[in-house]
């Protein structure tokens, strides 16, 4: 076992396989899935992630090694070669992905990083590639430090995330439907993951399951995509742009504003706290909007499946998750 390896590598040439057949599919049954300069831009946020992790990976791989000194069990110097250890670090290594994912959307720190996936308004395979520059300049690794400190190896942690990134390709797609209900009830699915990327209210901050969907049920941020209303995609501020740079750092530069703005007792708040929060209550965050939806829908005001003309305007001018 080597630390040079690296299981997403050899996962490319599948992903590439799989867009090309994805494609073809679009061009026969969804020739709206996919949008050429929509596309090229999550290429080359690809591209772009994978040069950013070989610059910037090697401090969190340093940190990561340093807690490892730090362990209260050791599995030995053959650690790799421990059986059990390696289902039990995957099933962990997802719950560490569960909570570091749900506070990327509940910290703007971590939305500025995370922020890019959701960035596109199409939702195809190639949408996944659309990965983070910035993940290592946030804090994210600390949710991964405690599965160190129980004596699992870095290297073993970052296989185990490898594959927990190669099964969440195939689930952004429009292409399949439902997968069986046994499948549905407790695995990530192309159902679930759209959900997850909808800017429709009902939708916002839902199921961040990276594999185990089971994690969302448990800790209450679950929900199911309905058939009859139609998903929004991307984020609620849209970009409207395919410049490669805005798209990669819009989110850092309006939050190094906001804080720029803010009153000093403010300015704390505007890294730490959710998107769409203002010191001022000049904004919504998605909490709020959902919440006015819920309200709304529950005194039949509008439709369950709708949102007020006054609604969708005060959402554009969020710039929060989806």
């Amino acid at each position: 076992m080597t630390p040079e390896f690296n299981p997403t590598q050899y996962a490319v040439p599948l992903f590439v396989a799989a867009v090309l057949a994805e494609m073809i599919w679009a061009k026969l049954r969804a020739p709206d899935a996919y949008e050429p300069k929509d596309t090229l831009v999550s290429l080359s946020f690809g591209l772009g992630s994978t040069v950013a992790g070989a610059l910037l990976g090697g401090f969190a791989l340093w940190l990561m090694l340093l807690a490892y000194d730090w362990r209260l069990f050791d599995f030995g110097p053959e650690w790799w070669a421990v059986w059990w250890a390696w289902p039990l670090c995957f099933v962990l290594d997802d719950l560490a992905y569960y909570w570091s994912h749900r506070a990327g959307h509940r910290m703007r720190w971590m939305w500025a990083a995370h922020v890019n996936h959701h960035s596109s308004q199409h939702y195809n395979l190639s949408t996944a590639l659309r990965q983070t520059w910035t993940g290592n300049l946030t804090i994210g690794i600390l949710f991964t430090l405690p599965m160190v400190l129980l004596g699992f190896h870095p290297v073993m942690i970052a296989i185990c995330g490898g594959f927990n990134l190669i099964y969440q390709f195939w689930i952004h797609t429009e292409a399949i439907r439902r997968m069986p209900r046994w499948f549905e009830a407790v695995m990530n699915t192309p159902s679930h993951h759209r959900v997850h990327h909808a800017t429709n209210p009902r939708y916002l901050d839902t199921n961040y399951a990276g594999v185990f969907i089971i994690w969302d049920k448990l800790f209450g941020t679950f929900t199911p995509e309905v058939d009859d209303e139609k998903i929004r995609y991307g984020i609620v501020k849209q970009l409207g742009s395919f410049n490669l740079l805005w798209s990669v750092f819009h989110e850092w530069i309006g939050m190094i504003a906001d804080i720029w703005r803010a009153p000093w007792k403010h300015k704390l708040s505007y890294l730490l706290r959710e998107p769409g929060w203002s010191h001022d209550g000049s904004r919504e965050t998605s909490a709020m909007i959902r919440a006015k939806w819920e309200a709304r829908k529950v005194t039949g005001e509008v439709a369950p499946d709708a949102t007020s003309v006054a609604d969708r305007n005060r959402i554009a001018d969020l710039g929060e998750a989806a």
